[in-house]
């Protein structure tokens, strides 16, 4: 008899558990959502901010370097405007359509490899269509109710028999 005990309370705590588990993950699953939305985009307005620091350091050097050197805007000025440069003395290196592209492909290459990991889980997103967070709620319900119905306790079925 205590074996039976034993086996009852072994999948009442089973089925009450993931039942339970089932329950508070259909109703948590819109929060647990909407964290990871706010952490994917706190995530890109830390790189936005990051690279804005970034410009803002750079800017800063070439204002020093102006303050030291006032020959540097005269060579940089070309350069800012996209005007032809007016050195005789100077060869300039001019770049091709094909050698920027590459370029371009290159720096793209670098900034997708960043963002390749999975910020949402998929089994987060599966769960969070309605349809199936109403039936993991009803699953969840179903297997509580099952715990306490089949598996409760069985002290109410001897006293009836020990009563006649």
């Amino acid at each position: 008899m205590r074996r039976q005990n034993i086996l009852r309370m072994f999948f009442f705590v089973v089925f009450f558990s993931i039942g339970g588990a089932a329950l508070f993950g259909s109703i948590i699953c819109g929060e647990v959502l909407q964290y990871y939305h706010n952490r994917q985009l706190l995530k890109a307005k830390e790189e936005l901010s990051n690279r804005l620091k970034s410009l803002n350091d750079d800017y800063d050097v070439l204002l020093q370097n102006l303050e030291k050197d006032p020959n540097l805007l005269e060579r940089i000025t070309p350069l800012v405007l996209g005007t032809e440069r007016n050195d005789a003395n100077i060869i300039y290196p001019k770049a091709t359509e094909e050698l920027l592209e590459a370029v371009k492909k290159a720096l793209g290459e670098d900034s997708s490899q960043q963002s390749t990991e999975p910020v949402i889980p998929d089994w987060l997103i599966r769960c969070g269509e309605p349809i199936r967070r109403v039936i993991l709620f009803l699953a969840g319900a179903f297997l509580v109710l099952i715990s306490f119905i089949w598996l409760g306790s069985a002290k109410s079925a001897r006293a009836d028999q020990e009563e006649p």
